[in-house]
């Protein structure tokens, strides 16, 4: 008898994966720098350092009369004195007093001072000997807002044997200020009042 034969039925043959080729990679470098001039518009950032210059001094100029109180010692037994910052206080212009004068400014009287400021004399403009004269710290922007007050205005005045020039723009006057309130024809004429030793064109 014969047996039978049997065919059973096999899986069919699976390949193994094809192996990937290796890939090469080369080292990374860095980034190459860029030049400052590119990474900056030079010409934009002096621009904007040009414009904000007038800022910056007006910044300044507040901060440095806060610090100070508007008076500074610079040795020589004189004092700079912001003329801004004394002017800057109400004062009745017809019957005001003597006390109406902020304490640290009466301290002034007799001291030697140094005051930044404007000449108004337009009788003897472009002179080369004046004699007296109103100083103020700026002519056009102390009465911007109204008409002018007497404490804006030093009342200066040569001393004797001094030959000094007037001069149109800013100015550096050094001299012996005094403080007290002066009164005519029934209002006040005058609130500072400075023995003027040396004019001189404020560079």
């Amino acid at each position: 008898m014969e047996s039978a034969v049997v065919n059973t039925p096999q899986a069919p043959a699976t390949s193994a994966p094809a192996a990937r080729p290796l890939s090469y990679r080369p080292p990374m470098r860095p980034p190459a720098k860029v030049p400052l001039s590119q990474r900056f518009n030079m010409r934009m950032v002096v621009f904007g350092l040009v414009m904000l210059m007038p800022i910056g001094y007006i910044v300044y100029d507040f901060l440095d009369s806060v610090i100070t109180g508007g008076i500074k010692d610079i040795g020589g037994g004189y004092k700079l004195v912001d003329l801004k910052a004394m002017s800057n206080f109400p004062l009745d212009q017809v019957a005001g007093k003597q006390q109406d004068i902020p304490q640290k400014w009466r301290d002034l009287d007799g001291q030697k001072v140094v005051l930044y400021g404007e000449m108004w004399e337009p009788f003897t403009a472009n002179s080369n000997d004046v004699a007296g004269f109103d100083l103020c710290y700026s002519i056009s922007k102390c009465c911007f807002n109204g008409p002018p007050q007497v404490q804006h205005f030093v009342r200066s005045r040569v001393v004797p044997g001094k030959s000094l020039s007037y001069y149109p723009n800013l100015v550096k006057v050094t001299g012996t200020l005094h403080v007290h309130l002066e009164q005519e024809a029934g209002k006040v004429s005058s609130v500072y009042q400075l023995d003027v030793v040396n004019i001189e064109p404020s560079t």
